[in-house]
């Protein structure tokens, strides 16, 4: 059950990922993860859409492309960040990515053992199909670290933390 709610101020949480350079197109190169801070989107419009894994069939198929296809959509309602993250390591989240073409258009962040989705109520006990604690499904949007909006799937499939039902937020 999601501890925040609209009008907090999300917890401070540091996530792994890596971040898309051109050498990453080949599929030779795995890239360097590195960390960023919840506190680098102080005074910044963030989306955050959380999976419960990457790779996944809902997850890859039906949530995240049309984040996507809609990239330009966000930009023009003030985004300034999106980002997919999920309890993956941070070279998964990459390989992802780059399969997905996100380039530097959507961050890949990995939320270790799920921790910060943790904090917020938000993670989803998988153990039943061998996936221990997952981050669940849902959307966050951010407006200076404040949360405007949140949705949480009440099941499986993708509703309120879809692109359309985002974009219908902002």
């Amino acid at each position: 059950m999601a501890t925040i709610k609209t009008g907090d101020t999300v917890l401070q949480g540091t996530f792994t990922y890596v971040p898309y350079a051109p050498e990453l197109d080949s599929g030779a190169a795995c890239g360097i993860p590195v960390k960023l801070n919840t506190d680098e989107w102080k005074g910044k419009k963030v989306v955050i859409i959380s999976v419960p894994g990457a790779f996944t069939p809902t997850c890859h198929v039906n949530h995240i492309p049309p984040y996507l296809e809609k990239y330009d959509e966000f930009k023009a309602k003030g985004v300034d960040v999106i980002a997919v993250l999920a309890a993956n390591d941070a070279f998964v989240m990459s390989g992802w990515s780059r399969f997905l073409g996100f380039k530097d258009k959507i961050l890949a962040l990995s939320d270790t053992g799920a921790e910060w989705s943790k904090t917020l109520g938000l993670t989803a006990d998988l153990s039943a199909i061998g996936f221990g604690t997952r981050t669940a499904r849902y959307a966050i949007v951010l407006d200076d670290l404040k949360v405007k909006y949140l949705g949480v799937e009440p099941e499986r499939g993708v509703t309120v933390s879809g692109a359309d039902a985002v974009l219908a937020a902002l």
